[in-house]
């Protein structure tokens, strides 16, 4: 009898305890509840699914008014970044993933910024400055889709540079290495991988402030972020390439990458 109260005892101080760190850790972020279970998910999930390590620390001062610009391999990427932070990061998203039955949820409890494909999205781009104004995280894949080529990067559009210009916010180049994915959304949580992460130094650009009228300074300043992202990499022979303001893969050009990446991963 007197063991049998012992386990329950023991039983008892687990479940405090495990509340007890819930709640003190939540209090330690910027998170609602609902975004803390994600954190918490994402957090293990990296660390013992994709096994992910970091070459560098965050720098302190990204947690305040930063843009992060990535390269982009698997759909979640964004997780490998939002774990080392105590708020959320408001990443670009494409509308239609939003505006998804499954993710649409999801994806809006994590504050991410729904923007149109088509073109220069007015409205998200003014959201997306709002958000850094007030001392706020950003996160941009430039390439627009995922890369599921050999090359380092797609080509790329320089909205991140526009973002940061018009509200004086710098750039953190970003390299994400080994994140898994198959295709589809749902893959990558099926797979175990060895993914590392590495940051680049930050880039200021407040003395070129109200500039993004000024395309020769864009490109300049788009082309050192993906320059330092093909440091990262070790891929020193790099070139970057721009697309158009407009543009868009096409379905086929979709389907026949997803088909090319899944053949060269068969055994």
């Amino acid at each position: 009898m007197f063991g049998q109260y012992v386990i329950i005892a023991c039983l008892v101080l687990v479940v405090i305890l495990s509340i007890g760190w819930i709640v003190y850790h939540k209090r330690q972020t910027d998170y609602t509840w609902v975004q803390f279970v994600f954190w918490v998910i994402a957090n293990c999930l990296t660390r013992f699914l994709w096994r992910t390590t970091y070459t560098n620390p965050l720098p302190e001062s990204a947690h305040h008014g930063v843009i992060f610009v990535c390269n982009h391999h698997s759909g979640i990427d964004p997780f490998f970044l939002q774990v080392l932070c105590k708020r959320p990061i408001h990443w670009m998203v494409a509308k239609e993933y939003c505006e998804h039955r499954v993710f649409g949820w999801f994806l809006r409890n994590c504050e991410v910024i729904s923007v149109s494909r088509d073109g220069i999205d007015t409205s998200a781009t003014k959201a997306a400055i709002r958000y850094v104004n007030q001392g706020g995280m950003l996160g941009m894949f430039p390439e627009g889709r995922l890369n599921m080529t050999e090359e380092l990067m797609l080509p790329v559009r320089p909205g991140a540079v526009m973002v940061a210009l018009r509200s004086g916010a710098p750039l953190l180049p970003c390299y994400i290495e080994g994140s898994p994915t198959r295709g589809t959304a749902m893959s990558s949580f099926f797979m175990r991988a060895r993914v590392r992460v590495s940051f680049g130094e930050l880039i200021d650009v407040a003395e070129y402030q109200d500039a993004e009228q000024n395309d020769v300074l864009v490109v300049e300043i788009m082309t050192r972020v993906l320059l330092d992202i093909a440091r990262l990499a070790g891929r020193e022979d790099y070139v970057p390439q721009f697309a158009g303001r407009k543009w868009r893969p096409s379905a086929e050009e979709v389907r026949n990458h997803a088909e090319e990446k899944r053949q060269r991963e068969m055994p």
